[in-house]
């Protein structure tokens, strides 16, 4: 049975396959059309499904859309349609922006045709698929009860749970917003939740952090991860302010007042103007509350559920200082949180859901070990597209060790290799990494990619080398943790320590990624550190690359040194006419299918 897991509703418009509770794809859309997060949050883009993703997913298991036996949408429209439209053909919407409609139950003007778009969502699917994606398309005849809406925050659930190594567990979900609730709590057993409460709009700490965001000059429901880096360089003035905003009662559930954050805080930054200490105050006493009711919500969660056990979701579980926060206080004796807490990961929590719903499963049957779930690219592939392209470049007769030598020599690499991570994160197929040895390292990465000095980079270190290196790590795989740096190493790896002595790590084993995994050996062979830098392979405003194309204008365009791409390397200044082993082919102008296909993706 295949299920088909979509979310396109607010932003990280995503989709995945399942077969027979098997997760075999999954991709956001970004990735394909290359705008960041796939679109605006806005109620005019609710209408755009992730046909890109689709079609890959389609790809990999080889099949029409007509073979899908069930669609998971991740958001239930229903929730929110008021009673007096119950069977209703028609609705009303403003025919002008700042338009007035009669009727009290939207919480916006827009949220008539932000709902209309999602209900006619499966009649999108079956015939507005772009045209170059027609061949798994066309003829498309989803029926109603193929279709399932399912509750974005139960979604996020499942998410977390539903593929999570427990067979019981506290869910905890917290974000911006679903249908109505902002959080949730749940009791996970075997692939069941059972919702314990929940916090509606407008009380929603993901929309305080995303004001917040905004009032600092950046992106909201984008650059909330710059907030919390931004954060370790400020002080409390302004706990106060925030603790005042947030009211804590019985029960896990929060309230928090709407706030004119001009008048409390001062004029909003422009995105162009410098960082002041004031702007640095502001993040780290939210960043500081924030972890404080979270911390509190959770220690409720655990005495009512009883579990040892906390599996997270929704887009402020991509907080790696709060989780580690939850962590450090052993509220819990394990955590475990999705990796695409973010909407994307709704897809795969919707699919995960209808899938054991629909095959009357109660048996934990997919445990999410790793990330690596999106399109790869073979030898012969990125080889025709880099002939094409009249590229010099050459094989490698061994990966791990010759780029280990060039990330020795202090040099800056691309990094693209088997199939790309689904979630936020680079974590080793589409990277860039750079030695972290010298401290001049993360400025030099900062630069490269166009974006604020103050950012961080993250370290990936050798799984059985972690506890070494780092204080009380082990397993790490996803990036969603922080740990200090230990004392006796930190003059050792000085560009991934951020300015408070953490460092938010990769650990990597054999099974996980076997290329990276040696990479990392054969690096720590030749200067004693079991640790690289690791960063997302892409530049300010841009999407994790997806392609060789993607990778190579990324390259070119971008003071790299080098890209490693599959078996070949790519130097910049490489002296073609005194190196045999480079390869610089005439060709015929016949694009090669590969690069077909990158173009089309």
């Amino acid at each position: 049975m295949y299920t088909l897991g979509i979310n396109a509703v607010f932003h990280d418009s995503a989709a995945c396959l399942l077969k027979d509770g098997q997760l075999i794809a999954a991709a956001e859309e970004e990735r394909f059309t290359h705008f960041k997060h796939g679109k605006r949050p806005v109620p005019f883009s609710t209408w755009e499904l992730p046909f890109h993703a689709i079609d890959y997913c389609l790809r990999v298991a080889d099949i029409h859309i007509n073979d899908i036996n069930h669609v998971a949408y991740s958001f239930d429209p229903y929730l929110l349609v008021g009673e007096q439209y119950r069977g209703k053909s028609t609705i009303e919407i403003p025919f002008e922006n700042g338009g007035k409609i009669d009727n009290n139950d939207w919480l916006n003007v827009w949220d008539p045709l932000f709902l209309s778009s999602i209900m006619n969502a499966r009649a999108q699917l079956n015939d507005g698929y772009p045209h170059h994606l027609q061949k798994r398309f066309i003829g498309a005849n989803i029926k109603p009860e193929q279709w399932h809406y399912v509750e974005h925050h139960v979604a996020h659930a499942a998410s977390a749970f539903n593929c999570s190594p427990f067979n019981e567990a506290a869910v905890m979900t917290v974000d911006g917003r679903g249908e109505l609730a902002t959080t949730t709590y749940n009791f996970g057993s075997g692939q069941q939740l059972t919702r314990i409460g929940q916090v509606n709009m407008p009380h929603s700490l993901g929309l305080l952090y995303e004001q917040v965001t905004n009032h600092l000059g950046f992106l909201h429901s984008s650059d909330e991860y710059k907030v919390m880096a931004l954060a370790s360089y400020g002080n409390t003035d302004f706990v106060k302010d925030f603790r005042e905003m947030i009211t804590l009662s019985a029960n896990g559930q929060y309230t928090i007042t709407n706030q004119n954050f001009t008048e409390r805080f001062g004029p909003q930054r422009l995105s162009h103007h410098e960082f002041t200490s004031h702007h640095f105050n502001i993040a780290h006493s939210l960043q500081l509350v924030v972890e404080e009711t979270l911390l509190d919500i959770s220690s409720w969660l655990q005495k009512e559920t009883g579990s040892g056990n906390l599996c997270m979701a929704g887009g402020v579980a991509l907080n790696c200082v709060a989780n580690a926060r939850i962590r450090d206080a052993k509220v819990f004796n394990n955590i475990w949180v999705q990796p695409a807490s973010g909407d994307d990961g709704t897809a795969l929590g919707a699919a995960l859901w209808i899938d054991a719903q629909q095959r009357k499963s109660n048996q934990r049957e997919f445990v999410m070990d790793h990330a690596y779930w999106g399109p790869e690219y073979s030898d012969d592939e990125i080889e025709k597209f880099m002939k094409w392209c009249k590229l010099p470049y050459r094989r490698m007769e061994n990966v791990a060790e010759e780029t280990a030598e060039v990330l020795a020599q202090d040099k800056i690499i691309g990094w693209y290799q088997n199939r790309m991570e689904f979630g936020p994160r680079a974590l080793g197929s589409r990277s860039i990494l750079a030695s972290p040895i010298n401290p001049d390292m993360q400025a030099r990465l900062n630069e490269v990619k166009d974006r604020e000095d103050f950012r961080p980079v993250a370290p990936v270190v050798l799984e059985e080398e972690a506890g070494n290196w780092f204080e009380g790590a082990d397993y790490s795989p996803f990036m969603l943790f922080i740990y200090d740096v230990k004392a006796d190493k930190a003059d050792r790896i000085p560009a991934v320590r951020h300015t408070d002595g953490t460092a938010r790590i990769q650990t990597v084993n054999e099974q996980q990624n076997k290329k990276y995994y040696n990479l990392l050996k054969a690096f720590y062979r030749k200067t004693g550190v079991p640790v690289l830098i690791n960063t997302s392979f892409n530049t300010l405003g841009k999407p994790i690359v997806c392609t060789p194309r993607d990778a190579i204008e990324c390259f070119w365009s971008s003071p790299f040194d080098a890209l490693i791409i599959g078996s070949f390397i790519i130097e910049k200044n490489a002296d073609i006419s005194s190196n045999p082993n480079i390869q610089a082919t005439t060709i015929t102008r016949k694009m090669p299918e590969s690069a077909s296909v990158a173009v089309a993706e």
